[in-house]
C-alpha cells in the first residue's frame, strides 16, 4: 500500500529533487504540497517568490496545493499553532508522510520531527546527508532549472542574486559557501526540471534589498 504523502514545498531546488525522488519511488503516493506564504506581501516565506508562481510550480507537479497564509510580523507562537491546526488537517484528510528537503542542518531535522511526533505523519527525508556539492552537480546534470531569487550578503555577495543556478554559479561561489545554499546563503525557485509536467515561463526583474537579505523579483514571461 502506498503512503498518502504530501509535500513541504518552499519552491526551491531541494524541495523540487526531494519530490523528484519520491516521484521514482513505489511506497510513496504523492497527494499534495503545502507551502507557507506572508499574508501581507502575497509571497513565499524567504525565497519570496510570488504566489502566481508558486501556483504554477503545483501545476506543473499536477499536485493540489494548500497555502497557508502567515501574518506579518508572525510571532513563534503564532506560527506554532498555525502549522498546529494545518497539520490537524492533514491528519483527518488520512496524510501517512511529510517530505522535507533538508539537507545536514541536524536542529532543523529535529524541530521538524518533533512538530509531527505523536500525529501519524512521518516526516521523510529523500537528500538527508547528502553531500552538497555532488548533490548540486546532479541537479544540474539531471536537468533543474533554478534561478536565485533570494541572497544572505553577509555571506554571499548581492550580485549572486537572479543568477542560474548552474555549473558557471557553482564555480563562482566563494570558499565557504555550500554549494546548495543550506546555510541560508541563499534561495532559489525551480521554473523547470524532471518533476514537472512543463516548464514555467518567467523575467528576472528588479533586484532589491530588503530586510537585510537581497531579493531578485521573478515574475511570469
Amino acid at each position: 500500500m502506498k503512503k498518502k504523502t504530501i509535500l513541504s514545498w518552499s519552491t526551491g531546488k531541494d524541495s523540487a529533487w526531494s519530490t523528484y525522488q519520491l516521484q521514482q519511488r513505489d511506497d510513496i503516493e504523492l497527494v499534495g504540497c503545502l507551502c507557507t506564504i506572508n499574508q501581507t506581501y502575497q509571497r513565499t516565506a524567504m525565497h519570496a517568490v510570488r504566489v502566481e508562481l508558486l501556483k504554477a510550480q503545483a501545476a506543473a507537479l499536477n499536485l493540489p496545493l494548500t497555502i497557508i497564509e502567515l501574518p506579518f510580523p508572525c510571532s513563534n507562537e503564532q506560527y506554532q499553532q498555525i502549522m498546529a491546526d494545518a497539520t490537524q488537517k492533514l491528519v483527518e484528510q488520512g496524510i501517512e508522510c511529510m517530505c522535507f528537503g533538508d539537507l545536514y542542518l541536524e536542529d532543523i531535522r529535529d524541530y521538524r520531527i518533533k512538530n509531527l511526533a505523536g500525529t501519524g505523519i512521518e516526516p521523510v527525508f529523500p537528500l538527508w546527508q547528502k553531500p552538497t556539492k555532488a548533490l548540486a552537480q546532479e541537479m544540474i546534470a539531471g536537468g533543474l532549472k533554478t534561478v536565485i531569487t533570494c541572497v544572505d550578503p553577509k555571506q554571499l555577495d548581492a550580485s549572486f542574486a537572479g543568477r542560474l543556478f548552474d555549473e558557471s554559479f557553482l564555480n563562482d561561489l566563494p570558499e565557504g559557501v555550500d554549494p546548495c545554499g543550506e546555510n541560508g546563503e541563499f534561495h532559489s525557485f525551480v521554473y523547470d526540471g524532471p518533476m514537472f509536467q512543463a516548464p514555467i515561463a518567467i523575467k528576472v526583474g528588479e533586484v532589491v534589498e530588503r530586510d537585510g537579505f537581497v531579493f531578485a523579483d521573478v515574475t511570469p514571461a
